[in-house]
């Protein structure tokens, strides 16, 4: 018969479960401990800290953006004759692929009014906030269209997700135009129902800052429409026009009635 430890056999006698806790206590001499919830963590002086701090990490820089010429310059002269130029009095060019490879009729109708200057001082006449810019209407009211004969649809598998470039039409799938829309936002539930003929490549931000509205009030213009073989340079922009300081005007409004006679009651 194996021979147990003093502590486990005194354990056993007394009809307890046998703990290793206790025994090392009996062993040693040390007074048992009682059970206790963990202890709250206790506060680390200043100058040490917790855990070993996290490794700094160094991110590259981001690249500039690349200019409108040097966008330009990455597509040979052929891709080029499918490249949209849009002037926008916001202050900036937006460059526009277009895909004759899966709407060619779309596109060769809008280099056509492009090469005509059909779009030049054309408004959005219809911006809707997280939803898209339409814009190609010479009336501005979304009921106008070029002299040219109406389009067959074209529709085919390219997404209206941000960025792409879709034809307006009404309720007759083969109504298309001269009227076009910028998506600000996806909205896949138009794929197939509206044709996409291109997409913006550079020039996002002007899009973003057209203004808003149906009709807006204070439309963004169509400067200058071109396509990127025909070199045209950009169009002088209108100034920004400064927010207006409320205190400023407030002052100004002040000083102009000093020194004037009160009004009679």
């Amino acid at each position: 018969m194996a021979v147990q430890p003093l502590a486990s056999r005194r354990a056993v006698k007394a009809g307890a479960m046998f703990r290793p806790a206790l025994f090392a206590c009996a062993l040693f001499g040390a007074a048992p401990l009682a059970a206790q919830a963990p202890a709250a963590p206790q506060a680390a002086p200043q100058d040490v800290p917790l855990q070993p701090a996290a490794p700094q990490i160094v991110k590259p820089a981001e690249a500039a953006p690349l200019s409108v010429a040097e966008v330009i310059a990455r597509f040979s002269p052929e891709q080029q004759e499918n490249l949209l130029l849009l002037d926008l009095s916001v202050g900036g060019r937006v460059v526009i692929q277009l895909r004759p490879d899966k709407a060619p009729l779309h596109v060769d109708r809008v280099k056509l009014l492009t090469r005509k200057g059909f779009y030049n001082g054309l408004v959005f006449h219809r911006v809707i906030e997280g939803f898209m810019a339409q814009g190609g209407d010479p009336k501005g009211t979304g009921e106008g269209g070029s002299e040219l004969p109406d389009l067959k649809a074209e529709f085919n598998d390219l997404p209206h997700m941000r960025g792409a470039v879709s034809m307006a039409r009404t309720s007759d799938p083969d109504s298309a135009n001269s009227q076009f829309f910028i998506m600000l936002q996806p909205m896949l539930k138009l794929d197939r129902h509206y044709t996409v003929f291109g997409r913006v490549i550079s020039g996002m931000q002007y899009v973003d800052a057209i203004e808003r509205g149906e009709p807006p009030a204070h439309p963004t213009q169509i400067l200058q429409a071109s396509i990127a073989t025909d070199h045209k340079p950009e169009p002088a922009y209108p100034a920004a026009k400064a927010a207006e300081d409320p205190v400023a005007a407030e002052a100004a409004k002040l000083l102009q009635s000093v020194g004037q006679p009160p009004r009679q009651p």
